[in-house]
């Protein structure tokens, strides 16, 4: 109850009275002042928390502007808010890195998400080459002798048929360990190498997709924005969210 009544007045009366005064007082309006403030992760989300709470329709729904359209976005921003481009030259430039950032998380999200929601499909050509490639990144001196094996075991998969370990982050998981395996193999192989000690041994394959949900959970729970923020500095990527997965 105190705390609804506290976002209540904050939101109605002490933000809008703060904001006043303060344009007041520098000439300058809370967009701009965030911008001669703060940078990097900061900026884009102070600026996203400024343009979600106000009461400017075109401001509020410049965080749910698609990519196209963010160069009209900027213009009318700086028409709402008499902000004259001679007068400030860096604006239009800031507004534009901070709004292909938030724009940029959100498709991020959905990219990712429709990875996660696609099944594994030993149907599907595409599937069953990726599952292929992982063994032969993983085992380049091995070879599979069947697609339905104990040998999946080796690099950590729970039983003979790998697609049944996918089920919780569908093929988003297996690309996860492709990525990581093809683009940092001597890190791989280390690090399969331990997996398989005898005492202090875990299921690499297992593990990896564990990560995945983690990876997963922080992008949907918006905990990964400051570190894509700071690393990113135009559109977050799927191939940014791999880059993290395997720093993860």
């Amino acid at each position: 109850m105190f705390i609804s009544l506290w976002d209540f007045f904050y939101g109605n009366f002490f933000r809008y009275w703060m904001k006043w005064i303060l344009r007041q007082m520098t000439g300058k309006c809370e967009l701009q002042r965030i911008f001669d403030t703060y940078v990097g992760a900061q900026r884009t989300y102070r600026i996203e928390h400024s343009l979600t709470y106000s009461k400017n329709k075109v401001l509020q729904e410049a965080t749910r502007v698609v990519q196209s359209e963010i160069d009209k976005c900027v213009e009318d921003i700086m028409k709402e808010k008499n902000i004259v481009s001679e007068k400030d030259v860096s604006f239009k430039i800031c507004m534009k890195a901070c709004l292909l950032q938030i724009s940029g998380y959100k498709q991020l999200y959905v990219d990712v998400e429709n990875e996660r929601k696609k099944p594994y499909d030993s149907d599907n050509m595409h599937h069953e080459k990726l599952l292929l490639k992982l063994w032969n990144l993983l085992m380049p001196k091995n070879k599979l002798k069947a697609r339905i094996s104990k040998q999946w075991g080796d690099i950590g998969f729970q039983g003979d048929d790998p697609k049944t370990d996918f089920r919780g982050m569908g093929i988003l998981g297996l690309i996860n360990l492709v990525y990581f395996s093809e683009n940092y193999t001597t890190a791989a192989h280390q690090i399969l190498s331990r997996s398989n000690h005898p005492k202090l041994g875990y299921s690499y394959a297992i593990v990896g997709i564990n990560l995945t949900e983690m990876a997963y959970s922080l992008l949907k729970s918006e905990a990964l924005k400051f570190y894509l923020y700071n690393f990113v500095s135009g559109i977050p990527t799927m191939e940014h969210f791999h880059q993290f997965y395997c720093i993860f």
